[in-house]
């Protein structure tokens, strides 16, 4: 209306008014031209259909309870049921196959951990997928530490004694893992790698037999991740000499670091949301910016820390910048120990 009727006094128009009535009509042709474009991405960005947050383990695990932590705050916040579906197989791997193939128009996530996106891709010839390729990170949620625990029937209390014990007695220093080509396996080799300690690693069926083994003294020091250690420490069941964050864990402060006992090394597991490739970006940003929002809210906040887990805000940036320096510091431990599942 506006530019018809200026077109229609345009025989009176000073040079600066036809100018402005140019620039009026050519702004009104380039909204026209935006607002299919706009309506597109509006409608990519719509979660109008239920989400799906795939894990690759069995429920009741850590990374199955962040799911559902997350997924009860992210029903109220998209308007959508949020289902978590297990779909253990495989380490994790059977999960991310499947999350891969999802097609653009499906609502899907997955919740996986270095095990799944890091380790597998470097020592499986045929993964099934692709971390780089068939995946955009979303947000990082959580992180855990490490563990190293000796068993009662060791008589030593500091790192750098276990460390002397093992040097004198090498027949002797194996290191249990809850399970061969797992993180904690990794860790151990990266532990004798930094003090420079030959480490015979021993591969166990989960967690439970481990922790039984080096309990009953069977083997002498096992690695395994803090939230699964912790319990049977607090119980006085066995010995946690050092734990592998940065800082000292919230959930065990009087136990130190591994750079606080004098060891160099600091490492860290994650949780972290992946989108398939298919999904749009529009959608992948706003699921991302809806996860970082969730995990800021202090209530969410208080639900990890009261199951043991420490809670991360990340920006899908600042996910993606993780991940690069993850690949950077795991890549080459996992590349030199020659493992092959």
């Amino acid at each position: 209306m506006i530019s018809r009727t200026l077109f229609a006094s345009s025989a009176s128009f000073t040079p600066t008014r036809r100018r402005l009535a140019a620039l009026l009509a050519m702004a009104g042709i380039a909204a026209a031209l935006a607002a299919p474009h706009l309506a597109r991405a509006q409608a990519q960005a719509t979660l109008d259909s239920p989400l799906r947050i795939v894990v690759g383990y069995a429920p009741g695990g850590a990374t199955d309870r962040v799911a559902r932590i997350v997924g009860d705050k992210l029903t109220a916040k998209l308007g959508v049921p949020v289902i978590v579906e297990n779909k253990p197989g495989a380490g994790g791997r059977l999960a991310a196959q499947q999350a891969r193939a999802t097609p653009a128009g499906q609502n899907v996530l997955m919740l996986a951990n270095p095990a799944v996106m890091v380790v597998a891709p470097l020592v499986f010839k045929d993964n099934g997928y692709d971390a780089e390729r068939d995946f955009v990170p979303v947000s990082h949620v959580n992180a855990y530490d490490f563990a190293l625990a000796v068993s009662p029937t060791l008589p030593v209390r500091e790192l750098n004694h276990l460390l002397a014990w093992m040097r004198a007695n090498p027949q002797q220093a194996n290191v249990g893992v809850p399970a061969t080509g797992s993180l904690p396996h990794f860790f151990g080799l990266m532990v004798g790698d930094k003090a420079k300690v030959q480490t015979q690693v021993v591969g166990y069926r989960g967690s439970a037999p481990l922790l039984n083994d080096l309990i009953g003294g069977q083997v002498p020091i096992a690695v395994d991740t803090e939230d699964v250690v912790l319990p049977q420490h607090t119980a006085g069941k066995l010995r946690i000499l050092a734990l592998s964050g940065e800082k000292r864990s919230p959930f065990a402060p009087t136990i130190p670091t591994f750079k606080e006992a004098g060891l160099d090394l600091a490492a860290t597991g994650w949780n972290t949301f992946f989108a398939p490739a298919s999904m749009p970006k529009e959608k992948v940003e706003r699921l991302a910016t809806t996860i970082h929002a969730v995990m800021q809210d202090p209530d969410t906040q208080r639900k990890f820390k009261d199951a043991g887990m420490t809670p991360v805000v990340s920006t899908q940036a600042q996910t993606a910048a993780m991940l690069k320096a993850y690949k950077a510091q795991w890549a080459p431990v996992v590349q030199k120990s020659g493992y092959q599942p």
